[in-house]
Formats: C-alpha cells, structure tokens, sequence
C-alpha cells in the first residue's frame, strides 16, 4: 500500500507539471498582449515596457514558468493582470457558489440515475427500459447551452418565482430574515442552473449503469447464485450491484473537477457568480493568471478524482488489490 500511494504522488507530480508547462504555453502564444490590457489607451513605451518589467513579463517564457511554478508551490498563484487582486483569493471567493451548484447536481444525478439505470437492466426491453434509453439519448443529445435558453424563455420568462440571473437577491441574507424566506429564494435562483446540470448528467450515468449492470447479471456467478436459491433482491443488491458500479466509481473520480471547476457554460448564461464564469471572462480579458491557476486547479482535482476511483475500487470490489 505504500508503495504504491508513493508511486501514484510521484505520478500525479509528474503529470501536473506537463500540464502547467503546456498551459503555461498555450496562454503565452495566445494573440493579444496582456501589457495592452494594463496600460492606459495612450501609454508610452516606457510605461509598457515598467508594466512588463514590474510583472516579469521581459523575462524569457523558461524564467517566467519557473518564477510562476515556483510561487505557485508557495500558494501564490500571482496577481490579476485586471483587477490587481490575488488570483486565489478571487478563486476562493467563487468557489462555494461552483460548490454549491455541482454537489447538489451530483447529488441529484446519482440518486436518480443510478437505480433508473439498474431497474432498466433488470426490466430489458420493458416500457419503462424503452422510455428511459429515449430520455437518456435525447438528453445527451440535447445542448446544454439551447436547453438553458429554453428554460429561460418559457420558464424563468413566464413564472415570476424562477430567477434567470444571479444566485441570491441583494439583501436576503440567512439570519436575518426567516429561515424558509431565504430558502425559497436561493431555490429560485438555482433551480434551472440545476434542471440543466442534472438532466444532462442524469442521461449519461443512467445508460452506463444500466450497460454495466446488463453485463454483470448475465455472468456465471449470477447464475450460480440464483440456482442456489438466493433471493431475487439479494442476488440483486449483494452480488450483482456491487459489482456493477466500478464503471459508476471511475465516473465519480471524472466528477470532482468538475465538482470544483464548475460548469462553465451554465454559469454564464445565468450569470452564476462561479469559477467557471470566472474563467470566460479571465479568457475574454486575457488575463493570463487566472486562466492558468483554472487549468492547473481543474488537473489536480482530476488526478486525486482517478487516485480516489482507485482506492474506492478497492472499498467496492474487495478482490481488488492497489499492489
């Protein structure tokens, strides 16, 4: 076990410094000069060239990876070419509203799919099997960006009580007015966001669920088990379930970036104060810092997710050994 969680940390060292030098890369050859977006519109090129030299932009790309990397090691993920505020403290500002949003999406979509996918497998071919490979199809088919506008024009447009922007009206504060006022008013705000992230997730887990558990019920063991008298619902639950969600835990260990990064394209249209709507503007604006510290924070959740899919294989699957 050891050895093994040694190997994984230096592993996950070495591909999170890949991906900081590719990242590093692509922003620097991006066009569009950073200094421009600083400097006054009729600033001189003396005043250019203090900018770049006050935010080590003269040095060259191998100098500036290494004093970014080395502050970055430090907590230090640099300054807003925009603001002028600390990256991370801008990113640990929008982080619970991203948190809140995506865990209650996972959370409903888990719920929900999972044992829709496992009641279709069992009832292959039914009416309910049919009507749920339809929805599932549709909704992975379906944009999310034309499926938020939709919900804008005929939902949030048309019922005063659903919010289309924002995550919580100026002045409602948990406190100071009754509990169950605030509630419906946070409620209001995420409910389509929500309605979006979880139909979408709800249609891919279902159908990988129900191919996972189509596989492991026709296995010999299965069999076994029934012609040995066991119950339905055992057979079900303590041999065939258990064994039907490893493709579920790999697909958990992809969620946690998502879970921390957010959902970029739901977040801007409804104007969800998020990190994922931090980032568009960070690209809009060129802000160069910023979209870094996004990539390189979306690459550490997602190889501890791959680490934390591998140690939940074992917890699922005893047989399963990490040596």
């Amino acid at each position: 076990m050891k050895r093994y969680l040694i190997r994984r940390f230096i592993q996950m060292v070495i591909v999170l410094i890949g991906i900081s030098i590719i990242s590093f890369l692509i922003m620097h050859l991006a066009p569009g000069d950073p200094v421009d977006i600083m400097a006054e519109r009729n600033a001189t090129p003396e005043q250019k060239a203090h900018i770049r030299e006050l935010y080590g932009l003269n040095e060259p790309l191998p100098i500036q990876y290494l004093n970014w990397i080395g502050r970055v090691v430090k907590g230090d993920f640099g300054t807003s070419f925009v603001t002028g505020r600390p990256v991370l403290e801008m990113i640990l500002e929008r982080l619970p509203a991203t948190l809140i949003l995506n865990f209650w999406a996972m959370i409903i979509i888990y719920l929900i799919a999972v044992p829709v996918g496992m009641i279709s497998a069992l009832k292959q071919y039914s009416w309910f099997d049919h009507v749920v490979t339809t929805v599932a199809f549709f909704g992975r088919a379906l944009p999310q960006f034309w499926f938020a506008l939709m919900l804008i024009y005929f939902i949030g447009l048309r019922f005063g009580g659903v919010q289309i922007s924002g995550m919580a009206t100026w002045g409602v504060n948990w406190g100071v007015q009754p509990f169950f006022t605030v509630l419906q008013d946070r409620i209001s705000y995420i409910i389509l966001p929500l309605i979006v992230l979880a139909f979408s997730g709800m249609a891919g887990i279902a159908r990988y669920m129900r191919a996972s558990m189509l596989d492991v019920v026709h296995q010999d063991y299965i069999r076994t088990a029934r012609s040995k008298g066991l119950p339905e619902k055992k057979v079900v639950t303590g041999h065939a379930f258990r064994n039907a969600l490893l493709p579920i835990v790999t697909l958990i260990g992809f969620e946690l970036p998502i879970l921390f990064s957010g959902a970029v394209i739901i977040e801007t249209i409804f104007s969800w104060p998020g990190i994922g709507l931090l980032a568009v503007n960070a690209i809009s604006q060129q802000d160069y810092m910023i979209v870094m510290a996004f990539n390189l924070l979306g690459a550490t959740m997602t190889v501890i997710g791959m680490f934390l899919a591998d140690i939940l294989y074992m917890v699922v699957d005893p047989r399963i050994k990490l040596e």
